[in-house]
C-alpha cells in the first residue's frame, strides 16, 4: 500500500470521527428544547432524533458537500502534501469540538472545520489557495468560496433570532392568545414532528459537511475522477452522526435547553420549528449552517419576544463569545498539527 492511500485512509477516519464527535457535540443540541419542554423522555428523543438524522443525509442531496469541498484550492499540490493538509485541517476542528464538549460549552462544529482547513491550508501553501470570494462578491454580488461559508454561518443565526421572534408572537398572541391550559398536551405532541423535521434538516446540512471533505480526499488521492460523493460516503457520514447522537451530548442539552431562557411546551415547539425551517431552508441553499447557533437565537429570539428581561443574556454572550473565537481557535490548533506533522516527518 502507498503512502498517499494510507494517508488518504486515515484521513477519511479522521473525517469520520470529527462526523461523530459532531454528532454528540452538535446535533444533541436538536433534542434539548423536547427534553426541557418535557415533550419527550431523553431516550424517546434520542431515538426520534436519531432515526432521522440518518435520513437527512441519505435523502437530502450533496448540495452542502459541494460548496464545503471547493472552497479551499489544493489541486496544484503534491497529493501527499494535499492530503497531509487536509487531515490537519480536520485534527483542528476534531480538537476544538472536544475542548468546547469536555467543558459543556456549545460551540459549533461547523466554525470549526471552516477554521481547521483555512489555517492548515494557509500555513502550508499560502492564502492564495483559499477561495476567499470576497471580491467577487464586492464586484458581482455573487457568494462563493469562504464568502459563501460564513454568510450562511453568520446570518442564520441572525435569520433565526427574528424569524423566532414572529413565530412566537404570532403563536402567542394571536393564534393561542386564549387557549386554555390542555393546549400543552397537543403542543407536546406536536414536537414529535417538529423535532423530526429539525433533525432531519440538521442531518441533511451537517453530514454533508464530512461528505464534502471525504470526497475532497478522494479526488486530491486521484481515487476518483470528479467531484461527485460516492454513496458508501453518503451512508458513512449519515451512519457517523448517528451514532454520535447516540453517545450523548448530555451537558450541552443541559446548557441549551434551560441555559438561555425557561423552555415551555411553546416555546420549544416555535424553536424546534424555526431552526428546522431555517436549517432546511439553507440546505436547499448549499449553505453551511451552525445547528447550535440557529437552536440558540432562535431560543432567544423567542424569550425575547415574551419577555426580554428574563432572557438569560449573560448566558447567551458567554455563546456569542465562542461563536467569535471558534475559527481562529481551530484554525490555530491545525496550524500546530501541520508543524508537528512536519517535525515528526522531517526527523525520518
Amino acid at each position: 500500500m502507498t503512502t498517499l492511500a494510507v494517508l488518504a485512509i486515515v484521513a477519511v477516519c479522521f473525517v469520520v470521527l470529527f462526523d461523530y464527535t459532531n454528532g454528540f457535540h452538535d446535533a444533541s443540541n436538536i433534542i434539548a428544547t423536547v427534553i426541557a419542554s418535557r415533550a419527550m423522555t431523553p431516550i424517546q428523543a434520542v431515538i426520534v432524533v436519531a432515526i432521522f438524522e440518518f435520513l437527512g443525509p441519505v435523502l437530502g442531496g450533496t448540495a452542502v458537500a459541494n460548496t464545503i469541498g471547493k472552497f479551499v484550492e489544493l489541486d496544484s499540490l503534491d497529493p501527499i502534501l494535499a492530503v497531509t493538509v487536509t487531515l490537519c485541517g480536520i485534527v483542528g476542528a476534531i480538537v476544538w469540538n472536544l475542548g468546547t464538549w469536555a467543558a459543556g460549552i456549545p460551540s459549533s462544529s461547523s466554525h470549526a472545520l471552516v477554521g481547521g482547513l483555512i489555517g492548515a491550508v494557509v500555513v502550508s501553501a499560502g492564502p492564495g489557495n483559499v477561495m476567499w470570494g470576497f471580491h467577487e462578491f464586492a464586484t458581482t454580488g455573487h457568494a462563493d468560496g469562504v464568502t459563501k461559508v460564513l454568510m450562511g454561518l453568520v446570518l442564520s443565526p441572525i435569520i433565526g433570532f427574528f424569524v423566532g421572534f414572529a413565530i412566537h408572537r404570532t403563536m402567542s398572541r394571536l393564534l393561542l392568545r386564549r387557549a386554555k391550559p390542555s393546549v400543552n398536551t397537543g403542543l407536546r405532541r406536536a414536537q414529535w414532528v417538529t423535532s423530526a423535521w429539525l433533525a432531519f434538516s440538521h442531518g441533511a446540512n451537517d453530514a454533508q459537511k464530512s461528505m464534502g471533505i471525504i470526497t475532497m480526499v478522494l479526488l486530491l488521492g486521484g481515487f476518483i475522477k470528479d467531484f461527485t460523493v460516492p454513496f458508501w460516503v453518503i451512508l458513512t457520514c449519515a451512519t457517523a452522526i448517528t451514532c454520535g447522537i447516540l453517545s450523548g451530548g448530555w451537558r450541552i442539552v443541559r446548557t441549551v435547553g434551560f441555559g438561555i431562557y425557561k423552555v415551555r411546551p411553546l416555546h420549544a415547539l416555535d424553536a424546534q420549528l424555526t431552526s428546522a425551517a431555517v436549517i432546511y431552508v439553507a440546505t436547499m441553499l448549499s449553505a453551511p449552517v451552525s445547528t447550535t447557533h440557529v437552536v440558540s437565537s432562535s431560543i432567544m429570539g423567542i424569550g425575547a419576544s415574551e419577555h426580554p428581561k428574563w432572557v438569560r443574556w449573560t448566558k447567551a454572550r458567554e455563546i456569542l463569545t465562542t461563536w467569535v473565537v471558534t475559527i481562529p481557535g481551530a484554525a490555530i490548533v491545525s496550524i500546530v498539527a501541520y508543524f508537528l506533522v512536519r517535525l515528526v516527518t522531517s526527523a525520518f
